[in-house]
């Protein structure tokens, strides 16, 4: 059986791994495997092995990228990413100039005709 390290391919990705090879890394850890838990933080949080919903093996999740398929599927953050390292939401700052009010683009500065027979009307 040959065993792979976690971060044998660390320039290529993670690499979903094993029920074996995430047994036999928290034995070495001192977590206990019994039962399986649902994820696993190492590397002081910079990493996450999460359990796959088919409970046959763990995908390996950071930051920048996970092993899981909609990952590699959606060439963007997947869930996983989402939940274990969550994004700052980046908003554009509202300044004095923003404004719902439609800008003017016929000539004279009338935003079209309904404005025109407003002024008819009054």
């Amino acid at each position: 059986m040959s065993e792979k390290n976690l971060l044998d391919k660390v320039r290529s990705g993670p690499v979903t791994q094993s029920l074996d090879a995430v047994k036999i890394l928290l034995s070495f850890v001192g977590i206990a495997s019994d039962p399986m838990p649902s994820d696993v933080t190492l590397d002081n949080g910079r990493m996450v092995l999460v359990l796959s919903n088919k409970k046959d093996c763990y995908y390996v999740v950071t930051q920048k990228a996970c092993s899981c398929p909609a990952a590699s599927y959606h060439h963007g953050p997947c869930k996983h990413q989402r939940k274990y390292f969550p994004q700052a939401e980046t908003t554009k700052p509202v300044s004095a100039n923003d404004s719902i009010k439609p800008v003017a683009t016929w000539p004279g500065g009338h935003n079209g005709p309904v404005e025109d027979d407003l002024k008819a009307v009054v």
